[in-house]
């Protein structure tokens, strides 16, 4: 990585910007009107030297993980005002390098900061496909064989991969996120419920409707019930065990509670891959409660659903198939750019219904062609970013056998890394059983470690300063990246969260490698 600082690279331009325009004064000025590209293309081709140079420079740790500065110090660094004047390339070069050296390297081998991470090479090459083929998967005639590829990533996911019995019936997209795949969940329960929700909006509903999930899900559900005009005071919170699994039993109760009080349960949300701890919510029997009850079943799989590619791990999502929603995104655990994240349903038509505005400007029935290949009518949004062909480049380059051997190892080196601090002094793990790939763990340091008392408020108060001292350290020496958290539901002060990701793939060196460099980062604390 390049050692000058973003102050020397973005620097001002010699021609006059214009200071005085309207003035009347002649001022020098550069002609950067849109016309033809310059045929050259040389920014792009140099800056694409320069970005493959970085992306191999940061696979193999090479240099440092961010150049970080705080806000006050980055303002001075790099120059961010924007000018009457153009600015020529001989000077954005050095300014697009610029930004290179001040931002995150994610594909860094010691990056584990969180839920996604480094960048499989086939993703990067679909991304860069994606921004120079610049159209929006809303329409057929202006995506022909995007609008196809991810018809057939939904249907060949959601009966290949999650399970779902009935091919022909399953329906999905892909979504900006994880978050506003859960949202489309809540939106579609509710419409399910309902159809009269679309035109007459909730005072359809004669009782106030609530969703269920457990107190360790996703807070994108919080947001969905505000957004959907529900309530955040309508996502009730279900007792979870010591792993943090939902408890079935607790469940029923809650459901029980919410019938005797006059609401009306709409969704439960079961987790397959909880964020911070990584729990994998007890599907098969969650599906059994909601049949039972007439309640729609989703699955938030974003983090844990990589588990669904291997026959080894596929008992921790047993049961995902009964679901009327799941959510995956293969931006997370596999690696793939952000962001790539389905949104996936056993019931065929009802994101049309739902959703659909039949726009005449875009959805005109009348095309030469069958309009079900219109997919962007079957979300509330309308420019879609073509994110089906990062997930189809990647896996029709690596296969179904390479990914799963990817997921399988980040697992394993989870595993591994657990076994490491396990009896290792100065490390702590919050939970004995490591479910995902998240592995939490306190950092204990030569200061503390004489007076280790879990019953003391004082020792964990003391304990909780340690993470945010240690991430600061981080953050200037650039060599390793992991973030913290507190539960405070579990009264569990500040630990760390180790995410390990598919790629790049994780080794039994690359894990030692964190152990020593907190013993070194923290030998003084």
């Amino acid at each position: 990585m390049a050692e000058s600082s973003g102050a020397e690279l973005a620097t001002e331009s010699t021609i006059q910007r214009c200071a005085n325009s309207g003035s009347g004064e002649e001022t020098d000025y550069v002609d950067r009107s849109i016309s033809e590209p310059n045929k050259k293309n040389s920014l792009i081709r140099k800056m694409v030297e320069i970005l493959l140079a970085e992306w191999e420079s940061q696979s193999k740790g090479e240099g440092k993980i961010i150049d970080f500065h705080m806000p006050d110090e980055l303002k001075k660094l790099f120059k961010l005002e924007l000018l009457e004047a153009g600015t020529p390339d001989e000077e954005l070069l050095p300014i697009c390098r610029s930004i290179v050296d001040l931002s995150l390297h994610a594909g860094h081998p010691g990056y584990f900061n969180q839920l996604w991470g480094g960048l499989d090479e086939y993703g990067l090459l679909s991304a860069w496909m994606v921004e120079a083929l610049h159209t929006s998967v809303y329409t057929y005639e202006v995506a022909p064989l995007f609008s196809l590829m991810e018809q057939y990533i939904v249907r060949y996911v959601g009966g290949e991969i999650v399970g779902f019995p009935e091919v022909d019936k399953v329906d999905g997209l892909f979504n900006p996120g994880g978050s506003l795949s859960n949202i489309l969940g809540m939106h579609l329960a509710r419409y399910n419920l309902n159809s009269s929700v679309k035109t007459k909006g909730n005072n359809v509903f004669e009782k106030p409707l609530v969703i269920l999930t457990s107190e360790e899900s996703h807070y994108s559900l919080q947001k969905g019930a505000s957004v959907l005009g529900i309530g955040t005071d309508y996502v009730w919170k279900v007792a979870t065990d010591t792993n943090g699994r939902m408890l079935p039993q607790k469940l029923e109760e809650r459901i029980a509670e919410a019938k005797t009080t006059g609401l009306t349960p709409l969704l439960v949300s079961a987790t397959s891959g909880t964020t911070v701890l990584g729990a994998y919510d007890p599907i098969e029997e969650i599906a059994e409660i909601c049949e039972r009850n007439g309640i729609w079943l989703h699955v938030d799989a974003a983090w844990g659903g990589a588990a669904m590619l291997s026959s080894k791990l596929r008992p921790l999502v047993k049961g995902i198939e009964r679901a009327d929603s799941v959510i995956w995104n293969p931006h997370k655990m596999l690696g793939l750019p952000l962001q790539c994240a389905m949104f996936l349903t056993r019931h065929k038509h009802l994101l049309l219904e739902c959703n659909s505005n039949k726009s005449s400007y875009l959805f005109q029935t009348d095309k030469p062609y069958d309009s079900e290949y219109d997919i962007g009518d079957k979300t509330f949004l309308c420019g879609r970013k073509n994110d089906a062909l990062k997930f189809w480049l990647t896996w029709k380059a690596r296969g179904k056998f390479a990914l799963t051997a990817a997921v399988e190892n980040a697992f394993d080196m989870a595993e591994y890394f657990a076994n490491l601090i396990r009896d290792r002094e100065g490390f702590h793990l919050v939970l004995p059983k490591v479910q995902c790939t998240n592995v939490c763990f306190w950092y204990i340091p030569p200061k503390l470690r004489k007076h280790v008392d879990w019953n003391s408020e004082s020792f964990k108060e003391a304990l909780g300063k340690v993470a945010p001292a240690l991430k600061r350290r981080m953050l200037d020496q650039g060599t390793i990246f992991i973030g913290y958290q507190p539960i405070e539901h579990r009264k569990l002060p500040n630990f760390f969260r180790l995410v390990v990701h598919c790629n790049p793939q994780p080794t039994r060196e690359s894990m030692l490698y964190v152990v020593t460099e907190f013993e070194r980062l923290g030998a003084d604390f």
